[in-house]
């Protein structure tokens, strides 16, 4: 299994071309062997697209402006897969098949739906057909298509009905889309992690992998809020969930702490990360 990094994890360290080479040369030196692209981090967008990703949390800075191409090829690391949108993937496929071979990977992965009901089951069934349509286009590229989940698809559809997620696996074609399972998401539900890993099965290709509790910060009170931490100081059961990912077969697990880090640094966060991948791996 693969230790890859999700590109988005460390945008804030790529200030320009100098800054991005150290950020990707340590992740390889502390044990990492690929990396895992997002689109919209290698393109140049709109002024209004970045002004709209900064105002969501999501700052990109100068991402879009760098040579991607060439800073992955000298940094050794491999990639794994680039994220995409669905509307990019069906309008523009084209341009998403030569991306990804460019990068020379052939994955391709969804990384969910922007302003979609997943408690709408006419909705989640018609997203599996565009899921079917938009893998079957991909495949014909000489690419597949994973899907990433959040945590919306454990949305109920109805009070005593199953879920989004369970309708997206009985409705999608296995020859066709397959997963990207985030176990961090799944456990902001209630949900168990391991559970939902091993109903996905062999269909859990790549595997986004976080812990989740918080940092001590002295007298609180009685509730805090929770969010990401680095791999193995929160309360997530990644030991039993990294024995599932090997007895699936899962291909690459890809660290995807984006916010939250250690002292607020993105690569300190990884080289803790890596500690606890490299001892368990």
């Amino acid at each position: 299994m693969l230790k890859a990094v999700q590109q988005f994890a460390i945008r804030n360290v790529f200030k320009n071309e100098e800054s991005a080479e150290y950020a990707l040369s340590a992740a390889k030196e502390c044990g990492y062997e690929a990396i895992e692209m997002c689109g919209f981090l290698t393109r140049k967008l709109p002024l209004l697209i970045r002004g709209f990703a900064a105002m969501a949390g999501m700052a990109i800075g100068p991402c879009g402006k760098l040579d991607w191409r060439g800073i992955i090829s000298r940094s050794g690391l491999k990639v794994v897969s680039v994220h995409e949108d669905l509307g990019t993937i069906t309008s523009k496929t084209g341009m998403v098949a030569e991306e990804a071979e460019g990068f020379g990977t052939d994955t391709v992965v969804i990384t969910g739906m922007f302003k979609f009901d997943y408690s709408d089951k006419d909705g989640v069934l018609k997203l599996a057909e565009q899921l079917n349509s938009a893998g079957n286009m991909l495949k014909t590229q000489g690419l597949r298509l994973l899907y990433h989940n959040h945590n919306c698809e454990l949305c109920r559809i109805g009070q005593s009905g199953g879920t989004a997620l369970e309708l997206l696996i009985e409705n999608t074609d296995p020859g066709l889309v397959n997963f990207e399972y985030d176990s961090y998401w799944v456990a902001e539900t209630g949900a168990d992690p391991v559970e939902w890993m091993e109903r996905l099965g062999s269909r859990v290709r790549l595997w986004h992998i976080n812990d989740r509790g918080f940092r001590p910060a002295g007298k609180t009170a009685s509730i805090r809020k929770s969010g990401g931490m680095e791999l193995g100081t929160g309360n997530m059961p990644l030991r039993k969930l990294i024995a599932k990912a090997k007895q699936l077969g899962v291909e690459a697990v890809i660290l995807e702490n984006h916010a939250d880090w250690i002292d607020g640094d993105p690569v300190k966060s990884l080289k803790m990360s890596a500690d606890f991948l490299n001892s368990n791996l």
